[in-house]
C-alpha cells in the first residue's frame, strides 16, 4: 500500500513540474525603434510578451506552445525555435 501511494505521489510531482516548467523561446531581431508588448494567450492562459527597440535578442514566454501573439497586424502563432523579424510593427517568421 505504501508503495502505491509512493508511486502515485512521484506522479503527480512529476506532472506538476513538467506543466510549471513549460516555456517556449524565440529570438527576434525589431528593426523599429519603438518598443512592442503584445498579448499571448498559451493553453488558454494570457499574458503579455515585450519585445524592446532596435535590438537583436531572445524572450521566453511562459506556458506551453502553441502560442499565439496578438499584433495589431493579426495573430501569430509560435511554437518556440523562431527567428522573428518585427518591421513596422509586424512580425515575420523567418
Amino acid at each position: 500500500m505504501k508503495a502505491r501511494l509512493s508511486m502515485a505521489a512521484l506522479m503527480a510531482g512529476l506532472m506538476v513540474s513538467s506543466t510549471a516548467w513549460a516555456a517556449i523561446t524565440v529570438r527576434y531581431y525589431n528593426r523599429d525603434s519603438r518598443e512592442y508588448t503584445w498579448p499571448v494567450v498559451c493553453s488558454g492562459v494570457k499574458t503579455t510578451v515585450s519585445f524592446g527597440k532596435s535590438q537583436t535578442a531572445s524572450v521566453t514566454i511562459q506556458g506551453s506552445g502553441p502560442c499565439t501573439v496578438q499584433t495589431d497586424d493579426g495573430n501569430v502563432v509560435l511554437k518556440g525555435g523562431e527567428n522573428l523579424d518585427i518591421k513596422n510593427g509586424r512580425i515575420i517568421i523567418n
